[in-house]
């Protein structure tokens, strides 16, 4: 067995540990209380078969090929000590990534009252914008957490001049444009940008770059809603497949790849364009490595089209008819800790969340566990699908927890330590990645329409509670590792005291023995 075929086992055990609790789950639903019909469940089957592939080669395509490329040219950036090509540079990156990016083509789509080329622009011109100043603020070392307090505020000053069915879409933006696509180089850019720093602060400055570009998407959205003034932004309703044979089912599939094949290819050329353009100038890798790139780069591109097939053709439709039929049960309030449930395991789902793991544990040598990491955000998910759930269930503006939730994400900020902030900050526009999209997103669509809430305002915004409440358990991580440390702190400064101590055992009587 060769090292490929090595680590693609080992992928493919990583993938069946994230995937097969979260078929599990909806498997016992369907079997109970929330009966499918068998064109939907099998859809279901066979596109959880393609995420579990998909995830496997997209895992080890991402170690191989994204990480390193996205490391190399920060780093190569770096050391032209240019602050003018930095920016230029950063810019067009960032800019060019987000239009890589699949599901945004998914957002453009679903707003009709603003052209699709209109708003994909804005979103990849907000996200350059700010991929300049993540880079310029680990440059100049600015505390990340500064440049929150600032941003923040100013999201939701915009966001109550905004229209208010346009809000969701612009909150669900931040998470939409920092998906499989744009983590794996934007977190490897960040590792690069820092390489050639030996100050202490270097490794906390290696995170961030993906918080940041998150907030750029849902700035120019609301500037967008402002100026076009939209009267409404009227979503596309899942379509329920309908497959009466074998034949009927393996069309929908059939349907699925060409799609995703032409999307997946026209996502990956800007990025391998840039990187060509960047070997032919500057970096000059060996053969070698250039090869080793490539077979990642391939594995890339099979395992995303595999996994986005999966995800749109069989699990879309099962989170949306799932939704309406556990909304419509004599207790619908259950669906909250139903969705509490399946939020806790999808999140292990997410392609981006591997890359973030391994990218944390390498960083701090270990020292944050990415077991830790991956219970922190399944708690958080978990939170965030039951107040979603809460959303639709009651009609409650999202602006109760949004509000609250990220003024405390950014109290937190202050007290825990820097590299758990920007871990935790970086981990939302992980977690609301295509999981999120394909399966949370229709099953509360579904959930609502069966309420007869309003699909806009009830619905939609889930991609921003995802993003919010890892901002929270991450640092509460933090804070829990940070308290650990205090008290061994404190140990170790005891122990050489009484270490030191030796005396004789009849300096000791029976009952001092005794009580030691």
């Amino acid at each position: 067995m060769n090292l490929y075929q090595t680590k693609l086992l080992e992928k493919l055990k990583e993938s069946l540990a994230a995937v097969l609790p979260m078929i599990a789950i909806v498997m016992l639903l369907c079997f109970t209380i929330a009966p499918v019909p068998t064109s939907i469940l099998l859809a279901f089957i066979i596109g959880a078969v393609l995420l579990i592939i998909g995830m496997m080669f997209f895992t080890l395509g991402a170690e191989m090929a994204m990480t390193p490329m996205g490391e190399r040219i920060g780093t190569k950036i770096t050391q032209s000590r240019k602050i003018g090509l930095i920016v230029v540079v950063c810019f067009i990156l960032g800019f060019i990534i987000t239009i890589s990016e699949p599901d945004l083509q998914v957002l453009a789509e679903q707003v009709p009252s603003i052209p699709n080329n209109t708003l994909i622009f804005a979103v990849a011109a907000g996200v350059g914008l700010f991929l300049v100043a993540a880079v310029l603020r680990t440059l100049f070392r600015i505390p990340l957490s500064h440049m929150l307090w600032i941003l923040y505020p100013l999201v939701f000053i915009l966001a109550f001049f905004a229209p208010d069915d346009f809000i969701a879409v612009a909150f669900d933006s931040g998470g939409v444009t920092t998906g499989p696509m744009t983590v794996p180089f934007i977190m490897a850019l960040g590792i690069g940008f820092t390489a050639i720093r030996s100050d202490k602060h270097a490794e906390n400055d290696s995170f961030g770059l993906v918080a940041l570009c998150s907030v750029g998407p849902v700035l120019a959205v609301l500037l967008l809603g402002m100026i076009y003034n939209p009267d409404g932004s009227v979503y596309t309703r899942t379509v329920i497949p309908e497959a009466d044979t074998s034949v009927a089912l393996g069309q929908l599939f059939a349907a699925g790849f060409p799609l995703y094949i032409r999307e997946i290819a026209v996502s990956l050329l800007p990025i391998i364009v840039c990187f060509g353009i960047f070997q032919a100038a500057a970096l000059h890798l060996k053969k070698k490595d250039l090869v080793k790139m490539l077979i990642g780069l391939a594995y890339t591109y099979i395992g995303l089209v595999l996994f986005l097939t999966g995800a749109n053709v069989g699990f879309m439709p099962a989170g949306n008819y799932m939704g309406k039929i556990i909304a419509e049960l004599p207790f619908g309030w259950i669906i909250i800790p139903i969705g509490m449930v399946i939020g806790y395991f999808i999140v292990r789902a997410e392609p981006a969340v591997y890359v973030l793991k391994e990218q944390v544990e390498e960083l701090t040598s270990g020292a944050v566990s990415g077991k830790a990491m991956g219970i922190s955000l399944s708690v958080g998910v978990a939170i965030s699908l039951g107040l979603a759930m809460i959303r639709v269930y009651t009609g409650i503006s999202m602006f109760w927890f949004l509000i609250p939730g990220y003024a405390l994400a950014l109290i937190l900020a202050v007290f825990v330590s820097k590299i758990f902030t920007a871990i935790a900050f970086d981990s939302g526009g992980v977690a609301s990645g295509p999981m999120t999209a394909t399966f949370l997103l229709p099953f509360a669509m579904g959930a609502c329409e069966a309420l007869g809430g309003d699909i806009v305002k009830d619905a939609f915004g889930v991609v921003a509670m995802v993003a919010m409440t890892p901002l929270i358990t991450i640092q509460i991580l933090g804070l829990i590792y940070k308290i650990k440390e205090s008290r061994s702190a404190m140990a170790a400064a005891q122990t050489p005291v009484t270490a030191g101590l030796v005396l004789p055992l009849e300096a000791f009587g029976d009952d001092d023995i005794i009580e030691l």
